[in-house]
């Protein structure tokens, strides 16, 4: 550079320093703003001289932050997780059923190629060392991709079980989490090497206590807590639960939960709107494998030394109260104990979305009278049904298209018209190429089934002591006669009638090992499945093992 140029560089460096450090103009020079702050320089401001040839480093560190208390709310969840020992006899056989009937929803959806094109390692052929098994596949993963993997297969066919309350969702979803940490915990550990999570090895009794925490929390949290008002999806709380429980899996302190935990929070958060015409898609089967994925993922991080943000749920303007919920904070009705695992739905008799299940149940009552009357689904006129308000807000699409699978998994109408016609209602009556999906008889009872809300039914599907699902179905024909309104309050899978379903559940996982695995195989699985102690006792690792197929 030659000392003219050297000197012209150097006057408009100091040009601009003088520029920097003048003083701002007060506030009443400036434009108008709502609740300006006058900006102020930070000791790294006033401290570092201007450059013109040098940027400022983007991997400078701040200051360390005084410690901070962590939001109420996120310090009861992580003592929970870390600290409650889970008593209860009936929580844990309720898990067991869970459990069973969980795995067997996964393997039933392997039958959908929509679901099986979502599986597998990222990159083809890909093995990952001591890795995560998936049932019914042949497929070794890592933890992360594992979780997506099983709670993909998990959720696919909305065939689980469910919780309703302010928030509605499937509390097993989080299995998709705590299966694949388990699985490649034991497996990592038995192999020697670096040991992870203490040398841990799970057993199925530890994966049952840990999904009655992940239920407890997803499902409390849910008892008064709306988060479809606000448009958020229920995997949130998927998230949310299988972060928590997975932190003490991996050997968290409560300190290092608390931190996972509030990751979960501010990770940017599911919308609904794939599950709402006209944007309704099958994002909706594989959401929840998303969640389990990523609370996998965050605690994983957090276990290599990430921190956590303690303000998250309350801090003004930037906290999740503040974004996502209309500044309102959490309520809840009931400390964290086993209340969800000892009072979950489980879906029995339908792949169907919960809401349904009743309407459903009470059409298939009236298929007998209209059989005994010599009478078909081709003589019903109109269908009025008594619901409750979330049905309406959910699933009541009398008029809107049905142009995929998920659309028809979550309309009433169509559901309860399948039946109708046909006096079933099974996984492959949803496709577009199905049957169901193809009747003109089928599409045009539908749109004469109408709904209407009845709030009593309302006022206990959300009293805790009855947590009904109530729809009342009342059938006109084509003759001018009426008949009687069919009732049904509590589906099969209710608390009201548990011991009337635990057989109906078994009987629903027999049926989908059935495809997959030789008799004696099957043979084998529910024997071990009934034999509870034996059960408990088995190793993860061992128990996946059984389920690997070529």
């Amino acid at each position: 550079m030659s000392s003219l140029a050297a000197r012209s560089f150097a006057r408009s460096t100091r040009t601009a320093a003088r520029q920097i450090k003048a003083p701002l103009a007060s506030s009443s020079q400036l434009p108008r703003r709502a609740a300006f702050t006058p900006l102020r320089q930070t000791p790294y401001q006033t401290a570092r001289a201007f450059s013109a040839t040098m940027l400022t480093k983007s991997d400078a560190m701040a200051a360390p932050k005084a410690p901070q208390e962590f939001d109420k709310e996120i310090v009861d969840m992580a003592s929970y997780a870390t600290n409650y020992k889970v008593t209860s006899d009936l929580a844990i056989d309720t898990a067991r059923f869970v459990f069973l009937d969980t795995l067997g929803c996964g393997l039933k959806a392997l039958e959908f190629p929509q679901c099986t094109k979502l599986l597998g390692p990222v990159v083809p052929g890909t093995t990952v060392p001591n890795g995560t098994r998936v049932p019914g596949t042949n497929y070794v993963l890592d933890p992360v991709l594992g979780a997506f993997n099983i709670g993909t297969i998990i959720r696919w066919l909305d065939f689980n079980d469910c919780w309703l309350a302010a928030e509605w969702g499937h509390p097993s979803d989080n299995l998709g989490a705590i299966l694949a940490v388990a699985d490649w915990v034991n497996r990592t550990n038995k192999a020697g090497g670096e040991k992870i999570a203490g040398d841990k090895i799970f057993t199925v009794k530890d994966v049952l206590e840990y999904m009655v925490k992940a239920h407890e929390i997803q499902g409390v949290m849910a008892l008064d807590n709306s988060f479809n008002e606000v448009g958020l999806d229920h995997v949130l709380l998927v998230k949310v639960a299988s972060t928590s429980v997975v932190a003490n899996m991996l050997g968290l302190s409560e300190a290092q939960t608390r931190d996972a935990i509030s990751q979960a929070w501010v990770d940017g958060q599911s919308m609904r709107t794939y599950r709402h015409t006209p944007n309704t898609m099958s994002r909706k089967s594989w959401a929840a494998g998303d969640a389990c994925q990523k609370a996998v993922n965050l605690c994983l991080k957090v276990l290599g030394g990430e921190g956590g943000m303690p303000t998250v749920l309350t801090a003004p303007t930037w906290g999740f109260y503040d974004v996502n919920f209309h500044g309102k904070k959490f309520s809840f009705q009931r400390e964290y104990g086993a209340y969800v695992m000892e009072n979950v739905l489980f879906k029995v008799s339908y792949p169907a979305e919960f809401h349904s299940q009743t309407a459903i149940e009470a059409a298939q009552r009236i298929n007998k009278k209209l059989k005994s009357m010599g009478k078909t689904a081709e003589d019903i006129e109109e269908v009025t049904n008594r619901t409750h308000e979330a049905c309406i807000r959910i699933i009541d699409k009398q008029f809107k298209p049905m142009d995929n699978y998920a659309d028809r998994d979550h309309c009433v109408q169509y559901m309860v018209s399948v039946m109708f016609c046909y006096n079933r209602l099974e996984a492959g009556d949803y496709p577009d190429n199905s049957e169901a999906a193809q009747s003109p008889l089928v599409e045009s009872l539908r749109q004469r089934i109408k709904c209407v809300e009845d709030p009593q039914f309302t006022k206990d599907y959300h009293d805790p002591s009855k947590r009904t699902i109530s729809n009342a179905l009342t059938v006109k024909l084509k003759d001018g006669t009426t008949l009687e309104e069919e009732v049904v309050e509590a589906p099969l899978g209710h608390r009201l009638r548990r011991e009337e379903a635990k057989p109906e559940i078994l009987a629903k996982y027999l049926r989908h090992l059935e495809p997959h695995f030789a008799k004696e195989h099957v043979k084998k699985l529910v024997d071990l499945g009934n034999d509870a102690e034996k059960l408990y006792k088995t190793e993860v690792d061992e128990y996946m093992d059984m389920y690997v197929k070529s």
